[in-house]
């Protein structure tokens, strides 16, 4: 276990730094651009010269990624071309609310959607129909009209919770859940019906397994099959469902923090892209590179935890 969980680091590891320097290179490759972005359409050559130059955009990419780096390894993602604020320190005020939408979508999906998927896999009738029914329709519709729909209709027909806003979860914890809980709603309508028709399917398929028969004709229980072996023969499939599901998420996340106006990284992304602001930019890369890294990492080395199997493959 330990030999396969560092090389499931070391490939992390490689992964971040591929990303990054690929991320790094597409976004600063044009420095012109950067530097005329900073100054306006109206700006000179000549000024736009000598901004990239004060910005440190006329070395080699390549040189300035090796910085870049050496600044991150310190602690340090820049500092904003426009307002001089250092980047970690707005990444940091923004980081609790995407962390707690994500958290709370990630968990319940996991939740119901192995609750759902191993029902319909093993009742299948009609669970397991209107499964697929619920799967479809969620993925048919976009996350973000499902978003507006749960405003006009909870929100603002029926008053049960706030339409925006975050509340962080120091100041109440009744009230952080009732912040989150149209975001997450509207997330999950999409995520738990694909999650669990995944989940689903992974737990079909290790039914149909020899040794699930031979348990059977040993006569032992259904549920005794289903939650000591079945579940576990699944799990590095199903993780690897959830961490997939995960990664498509986030993109929902930040269509999801524009609607319910939640002051988070997607928000953050979509500000300061229409400003042209790089650096923090490329600090909300980094964020999205390190979750999608992290939740595969964790999903692979439970999943090898669960099923010994998966180490050898």
């Amino acid at each position: 276990m330990i030999g396969y969980t560092l090389r499931r680091l070391a490939s992390a590891l490689l992964l971040t730094v591929a990303v990054t320097f690929v991320t790094f290179v597409l976004i600063f490759s044009d420095s012109n651009a950067i530097a005329r972005a900073t100054l306006g359409k109206a700006a000179t050559q000549a000024a736009v010269d000598q901004k990239a130059a004060q910005l440190g955009l006329d070395r080699p990419v390549l040189v300035q990624y090796l910085d870049w780096v050496g600044d991150v390894l310190h602690g340090s993602l820049g500092v904003s071309f426009f307002t001089g604020e250092s980047v970690t320190s707005m990444l940091t005020t923004r980081l609790p609310v995407t962390l707690s939408l994500t958290a709370v979508v990630v968990v319940l999906t996991a939740l119901v959607s192995v609750l759902v998927g191993t029902l319909a896999a093993v009742r299948g009738g009609w669970l397991d129909r209107t499964l697929q029914m619920f799967a479809v329709s969620g993925a048919a519709v976009p996350a973000f009209i499902v978003a507006i729909f749960l405003v006009l209709l909870v929100a603002v027909e029926w008053g049960w919770l706030p339409a925006t806003g975050y509340v962080p979860f120091a100041r109440g914890p009744v009230e952080w859940a009732r912040s989150l809980a149209l975001p997450v709603l509207a997330i999950l309508v999409g995520s738990i019906g694909g999650a669990a028709q995944q989940f689903r399917g992974a737990v079909s398929e290790v039914l149909q397994q020899d040794f699930v028969r031979t348990l059977r004709s040993r006569g032992i229980g259904e549920f005794g099959i289903v939650f000591r072996h079945v579940l576990r023969s699944a799990a590095a499939p199903g993780l690897t469902i959830l961490g997939l599901q995960t990664i498509g998420m986030l993109g929902g996340v930040v269509l999801i923090e524009q609607v319910f106006a939640l002051p988070g990284v997607g928000d953050l992304a979509v500000e300061m892209t229409l400003r042209s602001d790089i650096p923090v930019v490329m600090g909300c890369v980094v964020f999205t590179v390190l979750v999608v890294v992290v939740v595969n990492l964790v999903a692979d080395i439970v999943g090898a935890w669960l099923n010994p199997k998966v180490r050898l493959g």
